[in-house]
């Protein structure tokens, strides 16, 4: 039996994110992580999959049994599901710890160790009107664990958050992931949320899947410039740009070349397709050089090198198992 099976879901509204024809399986306790542009239709899914939203075709299976139609329900939502949207609401002036009672359907104890594993016990006699935003997510986060769910979507949850709160976030899901044995269903715009935190991505355009997969080979293989753009910087090489790395035998032949910045090495102008640096910009563990290659194609680099220099004559190669042909 498939833990999470979600089976040609169709989704049209005016007005609303499309759908067409979605399909695939979670398995329990896999970490699957959401990606597209906005207007994708990542958040609909989410809450298709909540019974939240009713989907116009398809079907969602938790644990065997059928997602409903939230319109056939009195109460909207599926038991062991819990949702955490970017809009959630905390009611106004009460303490944190009168707003978490309500919830608590946890034995004596188990709520305390929960406030703990979510980095909150000191926050319950403070009323919500005093919480910063990263307080505030972590409250509505517990909120719903004391429903005692089974798996946990998330809908952008590090959005508007400062690093500090967002850092914070992540160990707490973490914890709480293997403490309570959760899996998770996490749609996020940030690259280095999903390919650092993944077991697979999903990856959504214009409705529809159009690569799935573990992370690293979603960055490193994608199907498509678009899929490339989602998890970061990258060069694409025309034909007769690409031709001279293509004959080093480093790289597969293609109509285009996808090479990401860190795929690059410099060397000596004899030790690869000879370019002049035109520009060299600083980014803490790392440099990112322009470089104007002979033939007229300009690359980025990132490097660890340091004394670059703009005028500088060097080598541009791919190291070995890098480019990806397109």
């Amino acid at each position: 039996m498939d833990f999470l099976s979600v089976s040609g879901i169709t989704f049209q509204e005016a007005g609303a994110n499309g759908l067409r024809d979605i399909s695939f399986r979670q398995r329990r306790f896999q970490k699957l992580a959401v990606a597209g542009e906005t207007g994708a239709g990542k958040s609909t899914l989410l809450q298709i999959i909540a019974g939240l939203t009713a989907p116009s075709a398809g079907t969602v299976h938790f644990e065997g049994q059928l997602v409903e139609d939230p319109h056939e329900k009195l109460i909207p939502g599926h038991p062991g599901i819990a949702y955490l949207t970017q809009q959630f609401e905390l009611p106004k002036f009460l303490r944190v710890e009168q707003v978490l009672r309500y919830a608590d359907k946890l034995g004596p104890g188990e709520a305390a160790a929960l406030y703990e594993l979510c980095q909150i016990d000191h926050l319950l006699p403070r009323k919500t009107n005093q919480l910063s935003g990263g307080e505030r997510q972590r409250i509505a986060l517990a909120r719903l664990l004391l429903g005692a769910p089974r798996l946990l979507l998330l809908d952008e949850p590090f959005s508007n958050l400062d690093s500090a709160h967002k850092q914070t976030l992540k160990t707490v899901l973490r914890d709480v992931g293997q403490q309570l044995d959760l899996s998770y269903l996490l749609v996020s715009h940030d690259p280095l949320d999903t390919l650092s935190w993944a077991d697979e991505i999903m990856v959504l355009q214009a409705g529809r899947v159009v690569q799935q997969g573990p992370p690293e080979q979603l960055y490193r293989q994608p199907r498509s410039e678009y899929v490339a753009a989602l998890f970061g910087d990258y060069n694409l090489l025309p034909g007769a740009a690409a031709r001279p790395f293509v004959a080093s035998g480093a790289v597969k032949k293609g109509k285009n070349l996808l090479v990401r910045p860190e795929d690059f090495q410099l060397g000596g102008p004899e030790a690869g397709v000879p370019g002049t640096v035109q520009e060299v910009r600083f980014f803490g563990s790392y440099y990112e050089a322009s470089v104007q290659l002979t033939g007229g194609a300009a690359v980025r680099v990132r490097t660890p090198e340091r004394g670059l220099a703009p005028g500088t004559r060097v080598g541009v190669s791919v190291v070995a198992g890098g480019g990806w042909p397109l």
